[in-house]
């Protein structure tokens, strides 16, 4: 099978056939798997992939054409030295991202008003250019998450009532469900070098946790980005084992604008996988971890 999108969705569907015993290869545009994501977990993700399922993975790979020809499905791309290749399968797998389905949906009758994009244009409010007609989830921007769409719904109906709610979608948690999971919350490296941020890195191999080595999900680290100055965390990005579930004490943390080191002071049950979050404050906080 070939993959064309080295995205959440590619690789979340590309694993699951390449562990029942499907040849995967993975053509990817960029120069990163998940490239929306901190890029250490584009790059762990693609050792564990070839390590694990010995996946073909092409990056900086335009596809140009796909044919059917017979029983085989050739895939034409260009590599980054404009040379041509040529992939061939039993199958392909179309995954290079999702649209807004807002199309049929009737919004010129009320007046509501789209983007060049086809999403529903919202204000801070998510509501639309027709003030009584709220819009959320993947028919606006952001991410197409379902917890994302549910905080939205939650929040339309408060503010329908007159309250006054809120939502920071910064820290809304994307979660990749492949083996090991991959999980992230708030600002990436790569973000914060562009926005001109001084910040901290501390990470944490799972190959040191005793939870992770007796379970034998070794692969994988959680990585703790904390303001250079105040030790606010600022981002968390992890893959590894039950990444989707130790991602929320990140959100939590963050929510309450914590810093590394409050993560760091909280005792966390041994063995668990979530000593890794504690060891990775500790890290980015002087370079403290105690079990490196």
């Amino acid at each position: 099978m070939v993959v064309i999108g080295g995205g959440v969705i590619g690789l979340e569907l590309g694993s699951v056939y390449g562990r029942l015993g499907t040849e995967v290869t993975v053509v990817e545009y960029s120069d990163s798997l998940i490239s929306s994501m901190d890029k250490s977990l584009g790059k762990e993700m693609r050792k564990v992939l070839k390590k694990d399922l010995n996946f073909n993975i092409k990056l900086n790979c335009g596809v140009t054409a796909v044919e059917r020809k017979g029983d085989e499905v050739h895939v034409k791309a260009k590599n980054k030295k404009g040379e041509e290749e040529v992939f061939t399968a039993d199958y392909c797998l179309l995954a290079v991202g999702r649209s807004a389905y807002t199309d049929k949906l009737g919004l010129d009758n009320v007046g509501v008003k789209v983007d060049e994009r086809g999403r529903i244009d919202v204000n801070e409010n998510l509501q639309t250019s027709v003030p009584n007609i709220y819009a959320i989830g993947d028919v606006v921007r952001g991410m197409m998450l379902a917890h994302k769409a549910e905080e939205e719904g939650v929040f339309a109906a408060e503010h329908m009532a007159g309250e006054k709610p809120h939502i920071n979608h910064n820290l809304i948690p994307g979660v990749v469900y492949t083996w090991p999971e991959v999980a992230a919350v708030g600002k990436t490296e790569e973000q914060l070098k562009a926005d001109g941020v001084k910040y901290k890195a501390g990470a944490f191999p799972f190959k040191a946790s005793g939870r992770a080595r007796a379970s034998d999900d070794t692969d994988g680290f959680v990585k703790v980005l904390a303001d250079a100055n105040t030790d606010e965390i600022l981002g968390v990005h992890m893959i590894g084992p039950r990444a989707a579930d130790l991602i929320a004490e990140a959100v939590v943390a963050m929510e309450y604008r914590a810093s590394a080191e409050d993560i760091a002071r909280i005792c966390h049950a041994h063995p668990t996988f979530t000593e890794a979050m504690k060891e990775a404050a500790l890290d980015a906080t002087d370079k403290r971890a105690l079990h490196i």
